[in-house]
């Protein structure tokens, strides 16, 4: 079954940017307009979770939330699809993914989410990018751990927007791997090359723009929920959600191969002052959810 469904999505090759877009509002049309690939494994989940519902199992909310939940692609494109259905002055409170699928419901979630393109068939042609991207996502379940242990530490009642916010904190990355794979690897290759460079200013230098702005334009555009996009928000990074989440990302970057990179005394230190702890706590603290993953 997912060998065909894989075979009904090769239709025709996917055409790549190899260009950057003149600025924010291009590169904001052109996402507007682009599909969004999920993971292999997401697809073939789903699409057996269509048969079983096809077929009258027991296909329910919670068991949907399992797969889509565990990717980040899949659950932008589901929250972005929920945002769409919700009334213009209907409240945004931050949905789960559990609580977008009762929105909806089970059958009109299928209807509207057929079969998924995929990441790997996207960049069958471009094997280091999808390492990158593969690579990005683990990050971010990374981050999303690390997200949920600050926040339940901190006794924080937004605990699921927080860790939600850390899991999708680089999806326009993860978009850029889809769908402009030579220029995310101009990216990479220019910080592998010097580890001293900001981030935003190689991105402003190959793309014209900043990633972190092109997130916040794309989820503001998508409707997602107001309190989700205001912690997502590096620009207030003062607000104890917003330094949740960034201190999170942070460490999942600095920590994806080991705990001796240089920039780690200083994220403990910053995670200690956000969970009001000694720096030794912190750590300790940090390594225990780090064996927990």
């Amino acid at each position: 079954m997912a060998n065909s469904t894989q075979l009904a999505l090769e239709a025709a090759p996917h055409v790549y940017l190899t260009e950057p877009l003149s600025g924010l509002a291009a590169w904001l049309c052109y996402f507007r307009g682009t599909e969004i690939p999920v993971l292999a494994e997401t697809a073939e989940a789903l699409e057996s979770l269509r048969a079983q519902e096809d077929e009258r199992d027991n296909v329910d909310a919670g068991s949907l939330s399992e797969v889509i939940e565990n990717d980040p692609l899949m659950t932008l494109k589901l929250l972005a699809h929920v945002a769409i259905k919700r009334k213009p002055d209907a409240a945004t409170s931050t949905e789960t993914v559990t609580s977008a699928l009762l929105m909806i419901g089970i059958p009109p979630f299928f209807n509207n989410f057929g079969p998924q393109p995929t990441v790997q068939d996207r960049l069958q042609a471009h094997p280091l990018a999808l390492d990158g991207l593969l690579e990005l996502l683990k990050r971010a379940e990374r981050a999303r751990i690390f997200a949920l242990g600050f926040a339940v530490h901190r006794a924080d009642l937004d605990a699921a927007a927080i860790q939600l916010a850390a899991f999708l904190h680089d999806f326009a990355e993860m978009l850029l791997w889809c769908h402009a794979p030579s220029l995310a690897l101009k990216i990479q290759d220019a910080q592998r090359r010097d580890a001293t460079l900001r981030s935003a200013d190689i991105q402003r230098s190959v793309l014209n723009i900043e990633l972190d702005d092109l997130r916040q334009a794309l989820m503001k555009e998508w409707h997602l929920p107001e309190l989700l996009v205001h912690i997502s928000d590096g620009k207030h990074p003062d607000h104890p959600s917003v330094r949740n989440v960034l201190l999170a990302v942070r460490l999942a970057r600095h920590t994806m191969r080991g705990w001796d990179n240089a920039a780690l005394p200083d994220d403990i230190d910053d995670i200690a002052v956000l969970l009001n702890a000694s720096p030794r706590i912190a750590l300790a603290f940090l390594h225990k959810i780090d064996q927990s993953q």
